[in-house]
């Protein structure tokens, strides 16, 4: 069957489907390319159970470098594999990637590459090897542990040998770079971001993408922060997600929220040096801000609110650091976020623009408490989706509402990227507590914004059961090889690649696997491989 028969027929079912059938909720709405079947159940997670990952019958994936693909210009003394350390080395010098039986409880450090950004650049860029033409097709990742932290390159049109580009391992000043979570590019400053989601140290750097890259710690204007998501819009702005877990509420597992979203408004676009960072204000029903210390209590009336579908807050944005005034000197975003009164969230840790070119819907989620005795599950403790909505992205007021509520089956959300205008995908990083407690690894979903998600009948579909590989499985079996265990789902991103503003992702609808539009993300922890998805064979 051709791919578009496929999706013809498919798009006959969903809007005849009822409850179980292919698309929750699509007699509401019009299907919409690509149309994909649901997968009905997550992977189960047992002892020494290392599945293969489920997609939905129209994809299939390929790996484009996985953590034992060796770097073209690795360093014996700190990085030579894509996702491995050289901290623990076997005989031959390589570094050991499973235990053996002579050696059990000692491995690499498994460094986990994390957010991808994907660029086409129309000349090829410069590489370790001055001979060698390395294409114009590349995917950019930081990596989230290990140690030194280092910066990626996927050269998707290089051969083997020249697969995998070590880009950085310090800063301009030599200083060593933290680990990396999550990356974008930005076409006014023509860099590459990266945030490190350390909070008290060096959070947010800029980057050329060619070889060596060139990388510069941004503190002095976008201050320290447990930053992970990291967006632009088409005014040059930055919009940032933090993730920053906060204190227990008593003797719960409850978390008091203490993650904040930010956005920078530069003196001009693309300058990085000088400009505002301010904080989101969300007003509860009396017009008061709704604050850290008002949700703090278990069960707070204003977390309460906050997670109630039909629900709107007014909300403002407050400006808590300006280079013009108050210098380049190091700050705390999160402090001075506090002091301000701004609104903390259950770690809100990515997000995204719906790509109707005008940037006025804002869609970020919460991660939430990832345990399920957390007594706050009801109110964002499984995580949450929500989307603000302004009338132009440097407006200094809008409109928050929840989108979507999580529950023990839909949680731990985490990156997302949309596939088409009303598509977006939000995948889980549920981690290993969570995913014993549901006997159920992570899974990738699916949801149309223009769906009603209040009414239980509409749920988002399944896209992707994630696996776990057997890496992994060891890794989560085996207790003091200190790296962690279950596969988790990251750097989920539908790009074109286009490197000018018309390419910053929210500008245009994706048209996935036409005009260079592409679909990537990482399966994180054990063996590390960073995919490629695509249309299944034959379609």
């Amino acid at each position: 069957m051709s791919r578009r028969t496929r999706y013809a027929v498919l798009a006959v079912l969903a809007t005849t489907a009822v409850a179980g059938g292919i698309l929750a909720g699509a007699a509401a709405n019009p299907p919409e390319s690509p149309v994909l079947s649901n997968v009905a159940t997550a992977n189960t997670k047992s002892e020494g159970y290392a599945p293969a990952s489920k997609l939905s019958a129209e994809l299939r994936q390929s790996v484009v470098a996985q953590g034992s693909t060796k770097l073209e210009n690795g360093s014996p003394g700190t990085v030579s594999y894509y996702g491995y350390d050289n901290d623990v080395l076997n005989a031959a010098g390589e570094p050991q990637m499973v235990p053996t039986g002579s050696n059990p409880t000692h491995e690499a450090h498994k460094t986990e590459p994390d957010k991808n950004t994907y660029l086409v650049f129309k000349q090829s860029l410069t590489g370790a090897d001055p001979n060698y033409w390395y294409g114009t097709h590349f995917l950019f990742q930081g990596h989230e542990s290990g140690s030194p932290g280092y910066i990626t390159r996927i050269n998707l049109d290089a051969d083997a040998a020249h697969r995998v580009t070590l880009m950085a391992t310090k800063d301009s000043t030599g200083a060593t770079l933290p680990q990396i979570d999550g990356s974008t590019w930005d076409p006014f400053a023509e860099r590459l971001l990266f945030t490190t989601e350390l909070g008290g140290g060096p959070s947010i750097y800029s980057a050329t993408p060619g070889y060596p890259s060139t990388v510069v710690n941004l503190v002095g204007s976008l201050g320290n922060a447990a930053y992970e998501g990291v967006q632009n819009d088409k005014d040059g702005n930055l919009w940032l997600s933090e993730d920053s877990s906060g204190a227990n509420k008593g003797a719960t597992v409850a978390k008091v929220p203490n993650s904040f979203v930010y956005r920078f408004v530069p003196k001009h676009p693309g300058d990085l040096a000088d400009g505002r960072l301010q904080v989101l204000q969300v007003l509860n029903a009396a017009n008061a801000p709704i604050t850290k210390a008002s949700q703090t209590p278990l069960n707070s009336a204003d977390q309460i609110a906050l997670h109630t579908y039909g629900a709107s807050f007014d909300t403002r944005w407050i400006t808590i650091h300006d280079t013009a005034t108050d210098g380049t000197a190091p700050f705390s975003a999160n402090a001075l976020a506090t002091a301000a009164n701004g609104t903390p969230f259950k770690r809100p840790e990515n997000n995204a623009f719906r790509p109707d070119g005008k940037f006025r819907q804002f869609y970020f989620d919460e991660t939430g408490d990832t345990n399920a005795t957390s007594v706050e599950n009801p109110i964002g403790g499984w995580g949450s989706i929500f989307q603000l909505s302004q009338k132009t992205p440097s407006a200094n007021t809008g409109t928050l509402s929840l989108f979507y509520k999580g529950d023990a089956a839909h949680a731990g959300f985490d990156n997302v990227t949309f596939i088409s205008k009303n598509q977006v995908t939000f995948v889980e990083d549920a981690g290993d507590t969570l995913h014993s407690q549901r006997n159920a690894l992570d899974s990738g979903w699916l949801f149309n914004v223009n769906t009603d998600y209040s009414n239980p009948a509409n749920q988002p579909q399944r896209w992707l059961a994630e696996g776990r590989d057997p890496s992994a499985t060891i890794d989560s079996g085996v207790s003091g090889l200190g790296n962690e265990g279950d596969n988790e789902i990251t750097g989920a991103v539908v790009s074109n690649g286009d490197p000018g503003a018309n390419g910053i992702l929210g500008a245009k609808p994706p048209k996935l696997w036409k005009d260079d539009w592409r679909w990537f993300y990482t399966q994180q922890h054990g063996d590390n491989p960073t995919y490629e998805v695509l249309p299944a064979e034959g379609s």
